[in-house]
């Protein structure tokens, strides 16, 4: 098969994905996640507890009530570790492609 481009053809962009992360018994699931400028994140908090997903460089602060689902799209490429400001022990990486 061969694929013939004509000038003025367009290429079909990608499609953002959707990563979960799951915040539940006060543990970051996955620890490393891997996504692209454009995706978006679905952070899940199962737990009775609210959380945060606090990037150290400051990219984001996002706050999620216990039990509930928050998105948010990626912005800035770059490895970014995060926390939660309320239960400092749960830790994790995004690395984000441009």
């Amino acid at each position: 098969m061969f694929v013939l481009l004509t000038p003025g053809a367009m290429a079909v962009p990608a499609h953002a994905a959707t990563i979960q992360i799951v915040m539940e018994n006060l543990v970051v699931s996955p620890a490393e996640a891997s996504a692209k400028v454009g995706d978006t994140i679905e952070w899940v908090n199962k737990d009775i507890l609210a959380h945060t997903a606090t990037a150290k460089n400051g990219d984001f602060d996002v706050a999620i009530a216990p039990k509930t689902t928050v998105t948010s799209v990626l912005q800035k490429a770059g490895t970014v570790e995060y926390y939660c400001r309320y239960h400092p022990n749960m830790k994790a990486v995004l690395t984000i492609a441009p």
